[in-house]
């Protein structure tokens, strides 16, 4: 790590290890710039609050700016209070320092499944059944909902983005195919993207019905007596 890094350490999202990245920003100094929870403000903090005992990775780019720079983005946003998971969150503004675009790749990803949940219902109903705060019957009920989450996450997901990955891939061969006149080779590099399109939408599909039975689940929360 070194001062101006976009560094992220994994944090729990629904209990679950390692299911999403925490970003901020390396000031060199042993502190970093990020939007803190549950405070949602961004701060800065010593990197031991920022990691929350975990370890602390750096996101790498063939282009950026240089560290004076990413500094001086990260400090002039210092107390804002404007977080949105969906457009404004912890990866957003770290990426915004060091790239000056406004990107997280983990929302990009998962767009299929925030398609269609609630978030502003998910966490809060989940988190009082699993620590036994409610009714003896709500754990059991929504446990399997946290399963079919993870199951989503373990298993489906990193095949989905693993077929984006390689559907990009073989756009980009193509690409540079044709512009050394090898059509034949650009051929057989569309017909392999045709065919990692169709499996990404095969598995878009898949976490999508996980996402429609989640959110059948916080539609009956009322019947359960979960609120």
């Amino acid at each position: 790590m070194a001062r101006g890094d976009q560094v992220y350490a994994y944090r729990e999202f629904l209990n679950l290890d390692g299911v999403y990245e925490h970003h901020g920003i390396d000031c060199g100094d042993g502190t970093v710039i990020h939007y803190r929870k549950p405070s949602e403000v961004i701060e800065r903090t010593s990197i031991e609050t920022f990691a929350r005992g975990g370890k602390v990775y750096v996101r790498r780019y063939p282009v950026r700016y240089i560290p004076d720079t990413v500094i001086q983005r990260a400090e002039s946003r210092l107390g804002e209070r404007k977080y949105n998971l969906l457009f404004n969150n912890c990866e957003h503004f770290a990426t915004w320092c060091v790239t000056g675009v406004n990107d997280s790749r983990q929302i990009r990803d998962f767009v299929p499944l925030l398609n269609q949940i609630n978030v502003d219902q998910l966490y809060r109903p989940i988190q009082e059944a699993l620590t036994g705060i409610k009714k003896d019957n709500a754990p059991l009920l929504l446990d399997k909902a946290l399963a079919d989450i993870r199951t989503a996450w373990d298993d489906v997901h990193p095949k989905y983005k693993q077929a984006v990955e390689e559907m990009n891939t073989w756009q980009n061969v193509a690409s540079e195919a044709l512009k050394q006149n090898r059509e034949d080779l650009a051929r057989q590099a569309l017909q392999r993207k045709i065919f990692y399109k169709k499996r990404a939408e095969e598995l878009e599909e898949k976490l999508e019905n996980l996402a429609a039975m989640t959110q059948n689940l916080l539609k009956n929360q009322k019947n359960l007596q979960i609120l």
